[in-house]
């Protein structure tokens, strides 16, 4: 898997080698939900999250592309972006045109072959995204992540596990530090 993951990001910044390139200041937004895709991007470095925002006013995260990344991979085969994508900290990614990109991959069947099995384990990461949020509770959704290999980020990144759980701040906060008094109490009997 991470040598399939190191070739696939070898040979699409490859792709991307002439791209135009566009430094990011955090917060920046790149495009928006319903702009027409004219670009591909490529992570060259930093940190970019696709939002989709609910008419409720919820963000919805959908994809974490730091470097080696294609951004909104689905978008080209799609004529509009169908989410936000914004800087979550100071980036580089290079663009090239849509056409141009799948044209790289119809001339490369290695490099088609490849975003293939990417694109199919993005769904399967979707779906397990998606099966999380289903749970009822924070404690079912925490545990189901850590149990697939996932471990806790530092502090600076509960915003982006909450995002990525589908609860708030507050309340990942809250089972976190829950958890941590429950891990100090058994220490102290133990």
């Amino acid at each position: 898997m991470l040598r399939m993951i190191s070739i696939m990001s070898s040979l699409l910044d490859t792709v991307f080698f002439d791209g135009r390139n566009l430094a990011l200041e955090k917060g920046r937004t790149l495009f928006h939900a319903g702009a027409d895709v004219q670009e591909m991007f490529f992570v060259r470095s930093g940190h970019l999250q696709l939002l989709r925002h609910t008419s409720r006013g919820k963000s919805l995260l959908l994809q974490n592309a730091t470097a080696g990344m294609v951004l909104a991979e689905a978008s080209a085969y799609s004529s509009a972006y169908h989410c936000d994508a914004v800087a979550s900290e100071i980036s580089i990614v290079s663009a090239i045109s849509r056409q141009s990109f799948r044209a790289a991959l119809e001339r490369d069947p290695m490099l088609a072959e490849i975003w293939a099995a990417h694109l199919a384990q993005s769904v399967q990461a979707a779906r397990f995204r998606a099966e999380i949020r289903t749970l009822p509770k924070i404690t079912d959704r925490l545990e189901t992540w850590l149990a697939e290999g996932n471990s806790l980020p530092e502090k600076g990144g509960w915003q982006d596990l909450a995002a990525e759980l589908g609860v708030s701040r507050e309340a990942l906060y809250r089972e976190l530090s829950r958890r941590r008094g429950g891990a100090s109490r058994q220490s102290e009997q133990g």
